[in-house]
């Protein structure tokens, strides 16, 4: 070794120790601050004994935010994903909070002498103190639930605030502890979008169509069919608002034993506007009759999901009230599969969302079934387990290559996420196809498949294909024919399909941005 050698090495030490001591003043510092600052607030006057003792004992092993989560989830609109991501953000707080971290820190609780008695919990704490893992679940499930429902999560931050104060105040942690859970929290509940995205916040663009839209102030030319089988059935609200805010227009409720069809050609007949109160399977239904009779289409969400309106920026019955008022509309390409049933009879049917074969309208069945408890993409993986489990894989041809796969979807446009749970589209007037596929024949392809999907990467895998076509030929490869679905609506089986843009174009009431 040379001389400079030594002398730069000399010096590496030098700055090494030096700034081993920096950090130790630092943490010396801070853990001075720390304690002085739970001698005072743990210790100070009573400020709500023993509420603050109860509220802390309630959030235990995250049971609050469980309750919190299920009244959110009882309500409409996007308060419902925001639950679903809330708890999943407060699961990998806990995980990492109580589990890895409090391992590695290693930090005793605080002394509790001093801590009034009517304040102190029941039992003394054996784990350790850092980080906290009631202020990391509280910050995890808050931060969720902002991401998609920043209305609701203004009181649930202030909660998430109290539980986290409330560990100081009982007197079982440091606020470094609390700082650092809530920190970790917050991280948490951002992570949360990598595996289960957002919808934004502005709706899908489309060329405007005002033109062809009349403005109708009191819905007089108006005729609006209510599918009351949509939904929960809970329709009272909606024909409230239809006959207050469109008093001349025509109100037809089509109930279990009524024809969709016919009630809908019926008014298509006498109508300058035709209305839908229902969800994406009778939207699709009523976009036939209206492309068919020439009309715009005015859309009432009354479903479960509400794609198709929620991909508009219709939130409810009144953004459709206003845009007929002011006569806003756009125009929204539609797809269309032609083909030969099982029946070996031609068909033709045109959806405003989505085409599945294979295993994917029963993963629509079992998603549905789930996903208004816990959200679209709990109850994605869920279906898609199920679907992996009970589902054979099944030969086809797309185009002209053979393929062995599970399930086969195609949006009408290009959707988002990328990834086997798209959600949304950023434009409904592209005409072109979005194609996705899950192979069969790869090695470990099921595991693979939902180890991908939990973590976010199933763009990447090598059992997932995913890319936009202008038409698509299917054909089945062996004897039966194929489960078919468009919109969700099964239908009879099908030996072979084209899929494309139908090249016509609906125009749809929605309010101007």
């Amino acid at each position: 070794m040379t001389r400079a050698d030594g002398t730069v090495g000399r010096q590496v030490r030098v700055l090494m120790r030096r700034d081993i001591a920096l950090g130790r003043t630092f943490v010396h510092a801070f853990t001075r601050a720390d304690r002085s600052l739970f001698t005072a607030l743990a210790g100070g006057r009573p400020l709500l004994d023993p509420v603050l003792p109860r509220l802390s004992h309630a959030a235990d092993h995250g049971l609050l935010w469980w309750g919190v989560a299920g009244a959110l989830g009882a309500t409409r609109g996007r308060r419902r994903p925001a639950a679903a991501r809330g708890l999943l953000a407060l699961g990998a707080a806990s995980l990492l909070a109580n589990g890895p971290a409090k391992l590695v820190f290693r930090r005793d609780r605080p002394p509790t002498h001093t801590i009034p008695p009517l304040r102190r919990l029941r039992r003394d704490l054996t784990t350790f103190s850092f980080p906290s893992g009631h202020a990391a679940s509280a910050a995890a499930f808050a931060t969720g639930v902002a991401l998609d429902a920043p209305g609701a999560a203004v009181p649930v931050a202030a909660l998430a605030a109290t539980i986290a104060f409330s560990r100081v105040y009982v007197g079982v942690h440091y606020p470094g502890d609390v700082l650092a859970g809530v920190l970790l929290g917050v991280g948490a509940g951002l992570l949360t979008t990598k595996v289960m995205p957002r919808r934004p916040w502005s709706p899908a663009r489309a060329a405007p169509a005002s033109a062809w839209a009349p403005a109708l102030p009191y819905g007089d030319g108006l005729t609006v069919v209510v599918n009351t089988r949509s939904g929960a059935g809970h329709h009272a609200e909606l024909l409230a608002v239809l006959r207050a805010d469109l008093p001349k227009a025509r109100v037809v409720e089509v109930g279990p034993a009524d024809d969709l069809d016919t009630a809908l050609a019926e008014a298509a007949s006498s109508s300058r506007v035709l209305g839908i109160a229902g969800g994406d399977g009778s939207i699709n239904t009523a976009a036939q009759v209206a492309l068919a009779h020439g009309l715009p289409l005015a859309v009432f969400p009354a479903g479960t999901l509400n794609h198709f309106a929620a991909d508009l920026g219709l939130a409810g019955a009144g953004d459709s009230v206003h845009a007929l008022r002011e006569g806003s509309a756009v125009a929204v390409d539609l797809g269309r599969a032609d083909g030969i049933s099982a029946s070996f009879d031609r068909f033709s049917r045109l959806f405003v969302n989505t085409a599945s074969l294979g295993g994917y309208p029963d993963m629509v069945a079992v998603r549905e079934k789930f996903e208004r408890r816990i959200g679209k993409w709990p109850a994605m993986v869920i279906a898609l387990c199920w679907v992996l489990r009970h589902e054979p894989p099944f030969e086809v041809r797309i185009d002209d290559e053979r393929r062995r796969v599970w399930l086969i979807f195609v949006g009408n446009g290009v959707y988002h996420p990328d990834g086997f749970a798209p959600t949304y589209r950023c434009r409904l007037d592209e005409s072109r196809l979005d194609l996705r596929v899950v192979d069969a024949d790869a090695p470990l392809a099921r595991l693979r498949l939902v180890g991908a999907v939990l973590t976010g990467r199933l763009g990447r895998s090598r059992v997932y294909e995913q890319r936009t076509v202008e038409r698509v030929l299917i054909s089945s490869e062996q004897p039966g024919a194929l489960p078919f679905a468009c919109d969700g609506e099964v239908t009879e089986g099908v030996e072979r399909i084209v899929v494309a843009p139908s090249g016509a174009r609906l125009v749809v009431y929605r309010p101007r941005a």
